[in-house]
């Protein structure tokens, strides 16, 4: 199969490299633009794919991307932690349609920074392949995979399991896709939805404000994602940043994914 992939950071790469040992070939890739990009360099290599047939997504909506789009002649679209929304013009250029995967358990959290929003909200995390359609993660779902949130997960560890998981559920998934036998299962009623300015309304403690301890300690895990600033509070003129850092107890649970430094963090999906 020829497939458009459409991604940006560690799991796109990573689905390029699960697409091409299984025999297909990417035949285009639509990246994020330098300053948005994540591990662009990686994907690149990964996806085998020369700049003649790279594409920036902030150029989705112009005609001549959707003639040289066409011209690759895609069977089908991949998309990974994409970042722009994919308009109709390239949705109806793919013959087989365009699968995504989003890293949450669907209808729940559509749109940006699911792993912030299963720990602050207590909805159910986790991973799902679907068809893209017109809407933000709307479209049928192929699989889906629930993924716990610990005591001690922080925005960062949920994130880097929540990439695994979407990894491995490709893994499990993308022969059914290119055998034309995946499902469509409409997504239930309900669920939620997030954009990014979303994480102004929380990011803010208030001082004068009454708090649980429980949704305190989720909103400063939550948003423990170094080496961004995250939650902050305000006091004599000056702005303070908070991060925790959580472990269990000896022999009380296994800890997922260590914090990593401010060098080696992944970037939050945008």
């Amino acid at each position: 199969m020829r497939v458009l992939l459409l991604g940006n950071g560690r799991v796109a790469a990573d689905l390029a490299r699960e697409i091409r040992i299984g025999g297909d070939e990417i035949c285009g890739l639509v990246v994020h633009p330098p300053e948005r990009a994540r591990d662009r360099p990686m994907l690149e290599r990964a996806a085998g794919v020369g700049p003649d047939r790279t594409v920036e997504g902030h150029r989705l909506r112009d005609p001549l991307t959707h003639a040289k789009l066409r011209s690759f002649q895609p069977d089908i679209a991949v998309s990974a932690y994409f970042g722009f929304i994919v308009p109709p013009e390239v949705l109806e250029a793919v013959p087989q349609g365009c699968v995504n995967v989003h890293p949450s358990f669907l209808p729940h959290n559509r749109g940006a920074h699911p792993n912030v929003w299963s720990i602050v909200d207590r909805s159910p995390a986790g991973v799902t392949l679907h068809w893209m359609d017109q809407g933000i993660d709307t479209g049928p779902i192929i699989a889906q995979r629930q993924v716990n949130v610990e005591p001690v997960d922080t925005g960062a560890s949920l994130y880097a399991r929540l990439e695994d998981a979407a990894v491995a559920l490709f893994r499990e998934t993308w022969p059914a896709v290119r055998a034309g036998t995946a499902p469509r299962q409409e997504q239930p009623p309900g669920g939620s939805a997030h954009r990014v300015r979303d994480l102004d309304a929380i990011d803010c403690i208030d001082l004068n404000r009454t708090y649980t301890a429980r949704q305190l300690l989720d909103l400063l895990r939550a948003r423990s994602f170094p080496p961004y600033p995250g939650a902050f509070f305000e006091d004599q003129g000056k702005r303070v940043y908070l991060r925790l850092e959580l472990s269990y107890a000896d022999g009380e649970g296994d800890a997922p994914a260590d914090l990593r430094s401010p060098s080696e963090a992944r970037a939050e999906p945008s």
